[in-house]
């Protein structure tokens, strides 16, 4: 890192101070910290969509995955699909309905106990996944880029963790989701900025597309998008069955995600901000995964060094994106990349905290406490994500153990056993009258123990502590794709089950609230809120899908 490349971080940094002061000017209630007032446009929500999505976890672990498993993971890359879903099926039950959280939408559906167990999960699965995984990417940059500039390289890496994890803290905590969201609109054009210039200048070294293909032909199998049913990790039906399950998961019922459509000022708004974040969604395959591709072919061509696992003998997946950007990019275009990199860090971050302050006072604290003043409610926002801070910190001392096996398969399979059945019970709710509430928490309930079940039990086969022998060492080394499509059969089966040994809903009660039970005026409003605009986006976004997986599918043929 150069002076010029510490102005151009300096210049990102006053610009996120410059967006602070401006949100936290505007924080009169509730609405205005948690959803930013719903006041959004669509292309603010397009971008907050990619922004929270793409995390240093995201960049530095699928290049990873991109050097060492070539495009297996591009089929989670390639969701726009699912956001085509979210945008036209889940967006306007969400936005008619008026509820602030995921869970506020259970408790319409169902009822306060389905609020209670999916605020319950939700916030453990942020504070034990994303948080760690987010963190430590971040720390890896650190270590790469900055080696020397804090004495030693893990010196950096604990000094990068706890200042990125503080002063996301503040800015989120000072200007609640209006920070957030337009802050991401910047990170989200420095991020893909930067990253291009990595594949550009990674290319540019190698010699081309063409030049890149040649060195992966060699080793096809590696690289291919779809795997053969005999492939340890990624078997194309096992992909197949997984992928969908998470993605739905993800895109369509998570806070994370779904509170940036939430935010728009109105259904229209929202629909569009999801088509365009489908859009953006095509990029890192091209921005993220294949730079760690080009990453492997610059290795193995002896152009770059990157560290090997001493354990496996593969490329260090998670050093191969901060080892491009500092060896291969000039001063200034550096710099503009370590900010990308920090952008990302920092605006998963940011979300991750105040969906976690929103889902514990308005799914909790406002449970607990009603009738409490506006004002009370944002300062307890504010609490909640500074505990949620400090809990980021205490996480960072175990990530190394996070990082065992990669950073972004360790993620995906994390999300793999807690997907199913909050997949399960909103699917069924939305499409079926039938399943009431008490298929609902039989269902998240049971498939969220037998989900921690087995995260439990392979991380003790992992470590050793229990031995590959027997049923709980065949458990632990099931492969979490099959496991994860297991589970969504059996949590609908639960779900279905449960609901009906029990009394029926009255339909007055989840009018509006499921395929069935929408009426006319429902339908009027709905149409209303769209046009060809919105047609000829969601055509463009399947259009893309499509031409990536047919490209990918014989490129290296």
């Amino acid at each position: 890192m150069q002076l010029i490349d510490w102005i151009v971080v300096a210049a990102y940094f006053c610009l996120l101070v410059g967006i602070v002061w401006w949100s936290s000017r505007r924080q009169r209630n509730p609405q205005d910290y948690f959803l930013a007032g719903r006041e959004i446009g669509w292309f603010v929500v397009g971008c907050s969509l990619l922004a929270s999505n793409i995390g240093s976890e995201h960049i530095v672990g699928l290049a990873g995955s991109g050097a060492n498993q070539g495009m297996a993971m591009a089929h989670w890359e390639l969701h726009a699909w699912v956001m085509i879903i979210l945008a036209w099926v889940f967006v306007p039950f969400y936005y008619r309905s008026g509820v602030f959280t995921m869970p506020e939408f259970l408790e319409r559906r169902f009822d306060a106990r389905a609020r209670w167990m999916l605020s319950i999960v939700s916030l453990v699965a942020y504070v034990f996944t994303k948080v760690s995984v987010t963190v430590y990417a971040g720390a890896i940059v650190f270590q790469t880029l900055l080696p020397d500039t804090f004495g030693t390289p893990q010196n950096a890496f604990w000094i990068g963790a706890i200042t990125t994890v503080v002063l996301t803290g503040i800015y989120t905590i000072l200007g609640g989701l209006r920070a957030v969201v337009y802050t991401e609109v910047a990170q989200t054009g420095l991020l893909l900025t930067g990253s291009l210039f990595v594949t550009i200048f990674g290319l540019s070294q190698l010699g081309g597309w063409g030049e890149l293909k040649i060195t992966l032909s060699d080793q096809a199998d590696q690289f291919a998008l779809w795997r053969p049913l005999s492939d340890p990790d990624f078997p194309w039906l096992g992909v197949l069955i997984a992928s969908p399950v998470i993605g739905i998961w993800y895109w369509c019922t998570d806070q994370y995600i779904v509170q940036r459509t939430l935010a728009a000022r109105n259904l229209q708004q929202a629909r569009r901000g999801a088509l365009f974040g489908g859009f953006l969604k095509v990029l890192p395959v091209f921005l993220f995964l294949v730079p760690g591709m080009i990453g492997f072919a610059l290795h193995d061509k002896g152009l770059i060094e990157i560290p090997l696992d001493p354990n496996t003998g593969e490329l260090r997946g998670d050093s191969v994106f901060p080892a491009m950007v500092a060896t291969l990019l000039p001063e200034g275009l550096r710099g503009i990349v370590v900010a990308g990199l920090m952008s990302a860090l920092m605006s998963s971050l940011a979300s991750l905290f105040n969906s976690c302050a929103t889902l514990f006072t308005m799914d909790i604290y406002k449970k607990l406490r009603p009738n409490r003043p506006d004002k009370e409610l944002v300062t307890v926002g504010r609490l909640a994500t500074s505990v949620v801070v400090v809990l980021g910190l205490l996480w960072i001392f175990v990530m190394p153990w996070v990082s065992q096996g990669g950073l972004y398969v360790y993620l995906q399979s994390v999300q793999g056993y807690l997907a199913p059945p909050i997949t399960a019970v909103f699917l069924l709710g939305l499409f079926f009258k039938r399943i009431n509430s008490r298929g609902a928490i039989l269902g998240l309930s049971i498939g969220f123990f037998l989900g921690m079940f087995k995260l439990v039990v392979q991380a003790l086969v992992g470590g050793e502590i229990i031995a590959d022998a027997g049923f709980f060492g065949w458990l632990g080394n099931y492969l979490f794709l099959y496991y994860s499509g297991l589970l969504f059969f059996v949590s609908v089966i639960i779900v279905i089950v449960g609901s009906l040994t029990s009394p029926a809903q009255d339909e007055k009660s989840i009018e509006g609230l499921t395929w069935g039970s929408v009426n006319q005026q429902h339908r009027d409003e709905s149409r209303a809120a769209w046009d060809w605009r919105d047609i000829a986006g969601t055509a463009v976004v399947l259009g893309l899908v499509v031409g990536v997986y047919v490209y990918f599918s014989f490129w290296l043929n």
